[in-house]
């Protein structure tokens, strides 16, 4: 009784939340910290990998920014408000996950392969299950092909002005 007495308005004036309200994910009291000592972490981990990819060049962009904000707000509240990205308590397990896969990336290396690496094509005619989208793109606007038809058959006009496009929709636009 007399914890309750004393750790509920302790725990209010903290503003320590209860619960993250998702199942299995729990409350971290101290999230900012965590959160700043993993983005540290990753910055010295993501140094393994070549300075030109667009993985490092991602993944540094993105934990700069992020450790930035999580040095400047001292709220678990202002960090999400600001981030945009979820919970503090999903952003540790992002930041653990990314981790993970920068081990996985110096280890597999897909920066490695060579230019003239060539990969064999596998064609599989297996019908796709109903539950599976297709993600088949819609069709081009008829201006795409007229545009590629031009440009082809070097129909293509090089001296056209800037602000006109080199082939019209097939309307007469009067000046």
């Amino acid at each position: 009784m007399f914890l309750r007495r004393i750790a509920r308005p302790l725990m209010m004036m903290a503003k320590v939340k209860e619960t993250t309200g998702i199942v299995g994910l729990e409350v971290v009291p101290n999230a900012r910290e965590v959160l700043i000592n993993l983005y540290r972490k990753t910055l010295e981990e993501i140094k393994a990998v070549p300075e030109d990819e667009g993985y490092r060049k991602a993944v540094e962009s993105f934990t700069r920014h992020r450790l930035n904000v999580c040095v400047e707000e001292h709220e678990s509240e202002m960090i999400e408000k600001r981030l945009g990205c979820g919970q503090v308590e999903e952003l540790i397990e992002e930041a653990q996950d990314e981790l993970k896969l920068i081990g996985h990336m110096n280890e597999w290396k897909p920066w490695g392969i060579p230019d003239d690496y060539e990969c064999e094509v596998i064609e599989n005619d297996a019908p796709v299950p109903k539950h599976v989208p297709l993600h088949r793109p819609g069709p081009l606007p008829e201006e795409f092909y007229n545009t590629m038809e031009a440009v082809t058959s070097g129909k293509l006009d090089a001296g056209s002005k800037k602000d006109e496009p080199a082939i019209s929709s097939g309307d007469t636009q009067s000046k």
